[in-house]
């Protein structure tokens, strides 16, 4: 075959670039931000937007009551996480928290990656706890109160189990904080006025919508990120059972999505951290 005969190959479709994509992906974030105004917004935001950018299981978010004179916190986990593990992470007064808040501080207010494994001044027990829990790596971030850079006017830490903090998830972080910390301010003012926000310290209290116990196994399950055929074989029923189950959770929180159902039982108590699915 005569090659120098062949007509020239037409130019190859440039591949769609990567930076392109990227921006896209956090204009979407930033618009979808502006929107968060409760907390089952927010974490829907966080599992999903976010997660892009800092990928994440576990965030820990906290920001300055000034009635409080102090910074209070809460989880937002799309994971199982036992009743020791929480009493840990949401204790502002912890060893474990204050020596991640002086690491973040120390770092002149930059993001910082955390083993537990190599963090000083942190009690056995509470190190013991988030390890068996495969919470060895954090990411600490937050912002600094007005003309006091060693106090906080809030704090978020996210974590994954057996996942180490990369580059990019410490650039993300920092490029992103402004969004999170606006948000989550965002969503506490508007749930103060709306009188739905709890006293961080005060228990919260089970809501009465009619979960039945299969459906909060179910939703246990949905937590997890199974699909309903996954579902149906941990319970050992159809997956057209599992959906209509589904179907029901959606219409009795009023979720539009299986996130934000999950989302909004997890705010009104019906899964409790420690959960864990069971056949």
């Amino acid at each position: 075959m005569n090659l120098q005969s062949l007509p020239p190959a037409p130019p190859a479709e440039p591949a769609p670039a990567a930076p392109l994509a990227q921006a896209e992906a956090m204009v979407r974030l930033i618009e979808a931000a502006h929107q968060v105004r409760r907390r089952y917004q927010f974490f829907v935001w966080t599992q999903s937007h976010l997660q892009a950018f800092v990928p994440h299981r576990l965030a820990v978010c906290g920001a300055y009551q000034r009635h409080r004179r102090a910074v209070t916190l809460e989880l937002f986990n799309g994971m199982p996480l036992s009743p020791q593990a929480e009493a840990v992470l949401v204790d502002i007064e912890s060893p474990l928290l204050q020596a991640l808040v002086r690491r973040w501080v120390n770092g002149a207010g930059r993001p910082v990656a955390q083993d537990l494994n190599a963090l000083d001044g942190v009690d056995d027990a509470s190190r013991d706890v988030l390890r068996d829990a495969g919470l060895a790596h954090w990411l600490v971030h937050g912002v600094a109160r007005p003309q006091r850079p060693h106090e906080l006017e809030s704090l978020f830490l996210f974590s994954s189990p057996g996942r180490a903090v990369t580059a990019m998830d410490l650039a993300g972080c920092e490029l992103l904080m402004p969004q999170v910390h606006a948000a989550y301010l965002r969503m506490q003012d508007t749930e103060r006025e709306m009188g739905l926000a709890l006293p961080p310290a005060a228990p919260r209290v089970a809501s009465r919508t009619p979960i039945t116990p299969r459906e909060r196994q179910i939703l246990t399950w949905v937590r997890e990120g199974k699909s309903n055929h996954q579902i149906g074989e941990e319970l050992g029923i159809s997956p057209l059972t599992v959906k209509n189950h589904v179907q029901k959770i959606l219409r009795k929180l009023d979720a539009s999505n299986r996130a934000q159902a999950v989302a909004k039982a997890m705010a009104l108590n019906l899964l409790a951290s420690g959960d864990a699915p069971c056949a």
